[in-house]
């Protein structure tokens, strides 16, 4: 009897340390989660005067009428597509580079990592006056490059969401370029001096050896680039709004705006299942692939 009594108060010792944080989890996560996929099937302004009126498939039916989901589906795929290669690349090659021994290496590393750990607010208004079509320096630059008509950047429907591309590329490649960073120094050195020994160049050696172990690293940034790409919502609101026009409108703005701009809770909510089961399909299939690869 004494040993139940043990592993009772065992267990509740652990349960005390699990409750808070679970507590945290059910009451702003867990619960908002279900009740947004209730709300799916419901017709609701927000309002606690007005009643909600179960409506079914109508919210999810009505969203392939909805000009704004549409541009916003189809802006959020453009820049998914778009943004993972980019900053996959971009950070690939800047751990390359500052993995080498050279002098103020940890200087660098430090810069480049800064604009992830930046406040948004700030790089968003740097940004915003660097790329100023009327009198930013970027522009400037180039008209005395001999560009009669430079781009007109996030105020340019056809130049905006290249504005924001480049934008999530520059803010987020040092997060990412961390990660390799840590791959790169995992790989271990007789692998290279077994390549060197069988006389191959540097090339070689980085499509043989690095590209091959740093296969985990690559996979974990892909799948949590995709993620960040989906639900990306304060670059977007920050640096163009969703415009112009709706040039830039992506799922979670498109998202807000119907729950908080429109009122419309029930349409928000179809929405965010459409979005979270997108998500959810590209990362099984991501990981269906990477199983067949390690097969």
């Amino acid at each position: 009897m004494s040993s139940r009594k043990a592993i009772i108060k065992k267990n509740l010792v652990a349960y005390s340390f699990i409750a808070p944080n679970f507590i945290g989890f059910a009451l702003f996560t867990l619960v908002p989660m279900i009740f947004a996929f209730i709300l799916a099937f419901l017709d609701w302004d927000g309002s606690p005067y007005n009643p909600m009126h179960f409506v079914g498939f109508k919210n999810f039916v009505d969203l392939a009428d909805d000009g704004q989901f549409t541009a916003a589906f189809r802006n959020t795929l453009v820049y998914t597509v778009q943004t993972v290669p980019f900053t996959l690349v971009t950070s690939l090659l800047l751990a390359l580079l500052l993995n080498q021994k050279c002098k103020g290496r940890n200087f660098f590393r430090t810069v480049s990592f800064f604009p992830y750990v930046a406040s948004m607010v700030a790089v968003t208004a740097v940004w915003n006056m660097l790329f100023n079509p009327g009198m930013g320096p970027v522009n400037e630059l180039l008209r005395k490059l001999g560009v009669e008509n430079p781009p007109g950047w996030s105020a340019d429907k056809d130049w905006a969401m290249t504005t924001i591309v480049q934008f999530s590329v520059w803010k987020y490649m040092g997060y990412y370029m961390i990660l390799y960073l840590a791959g790169l120094q995992g790989i271990n050195p007789e692998l290279y001096e077994a390549a060197n020994l069988d006389g191959c160049n540097g090339w070689q050696r980085f499509w043989n050896v690095t590209v091959p172990q740093l296969s985990a690293t690559t996979f974990f940034v892909v799948v949590m680039l995709v993620i960040q790409c989906f639900k990306v919502y304060d670059i977007v609101y920050m640096v163009t709004q969703g415009g112009p026009g709706t040039a830039t409108l992506v799922m979670v703005y498109d998202i807000y705006n119907k729950a908080f701009v429109y009122s419309s809770f029930g349409a928000a909510s179809a929405e965010a299942i459409v979005l979270f089961a997108l998500v959810l399909g590209v990362t099984l299939v991501q990981f269906r692939g990477q199983h067949k690869l390690e097969a």
